[in-house]
């Protein structure tokens, strides 16, 4: 069973992983005799054997930090691979270990360094951070993120929402720029938290209240330079929320979308104006905002 396919940040390659602990790399990239991906075979380019039982997800990283993928594992492993740019074969370049089933994986916006959040059933979601002074990865722990486990984490854009053009037209020299994480748990909770950089500690900053039934992930919405930020997450309970919050204001608001079905992912487009949904019935929709502010479903792919 494959269980995530992640594209690169050019969309030419596709990486996916499966039960059989294996991650599989494949380039989706049109040929020169043929000008569409629907026209071709998806090319296998290598097959990473690492892990020791299913890997639940990949991740590709920025491409400024060279070709570099992350993946999880019921193994209790957090493995990066990177691919040789001379003879384009893969290794292992890092492993970490959690204590328990690592469910998800997240880099950080590239404004951050190269640095992946790891969320595992241990309840921990782990911080770890290549320090390019002395090519070691440093390990930032935040424990007890969630009572029986953590399920989900993503990271926040790095600039807290606001324009990017100022009123002279100008760049926005006033943009802010943090660290923070949400992440969903089996105790059916949604946590934000921010670093401080003086302490160089990780805060529990806020809690949303909403599921009541396992978090089975959460997605940060892309930042475009909007007065507000808007988190997505889905649950066991059948249902998604939208979660949104205003510029100046430190209350999230929620939409509630209910499904007939228990509800596994959610992702956002690059602009963050469409969200993907799929359930247990093997259903991905696709919803975006009305001018009334309500998300409203524009389209269904089913298996």
């Amino acid at each position: 069973m494959i269980h995530d396919a992640q594209a690169d940040y050019y969309g030419k390659r596709i990486a996916t992983c499966s039960s059989d602990s294996t991650i599989k790399i494949f380039d989706i990239s049109p040929s020169s005799s043929s000008s569409t991906i629907e026209n071709q075979e998806p090319k296998l380019l290598e097959i990473l054997q690492g892990h020791e039982g299913p890997v639940w997800q990949v991740q590709w990283g920025h491409p400024s930090f060279g070709s570099i993928l992350a993946s999880c594992s019921y193994d209790h492993r957090v493995i990066i691979w990177k691919e040789n740019p001379q003879n384009h074969k893969w290794s292992k370049i890092y492993e970490y270990r959690h204590d328990s089933s690592v469910n998800s994986i997240s880099w950080a916006p590239h404004e951050h360094g190269l640095r992946l959040a790891s969320a595992s059933s241990d309840c921990k979601i782990c911080i770890l951070s290549f320090n390019e002074t002395n090519n070691n990865w440093e390990i930032q722990t935040i424990k007890d993120a969630h009572k029986i486990g953590c399920n989900a984490v993503s990271w926040a854009p790095a600039i807290l929402p606001g324009p990017l053009i100022s009123e002279n037209g100008g760049n926005n020299e006033n943009l802010q720029v943090t660290k923070r994480l949400v992440s969903g748990g089996s105790d059916s909770k949604i946590h934000i938290w921010e670093l401080n950089e003086s302490k160089g500690e990780w805060a529990l900053v806020n809690t949303l209240d909403g599921h009541g039934d396992w978090v089975r992930d959460v997605a940060w919405a892309p930042n475009i330079g909007l007065p507000f930020e808007t988190i997505a997450s889905c649950s066991q309970d059948k249902t998604a929320i939208v979660w949104t919050r205003e510029q100046q204001s430190n209350q999230w608001s929620k939409q509630v979308l209910s499904f007939d079905n228990v509800v596994w992912r959610v992702s956002w487009s690059l602009t963050g104006n469409i969200l993907a949904i799929s359930t247990a019935d093997n259903e991905v929709t696709l919803w975006k905002e009305d001018v009334d502010g309500q998300f409203k479903k524009i389209s269904s792919l089913s298996q």
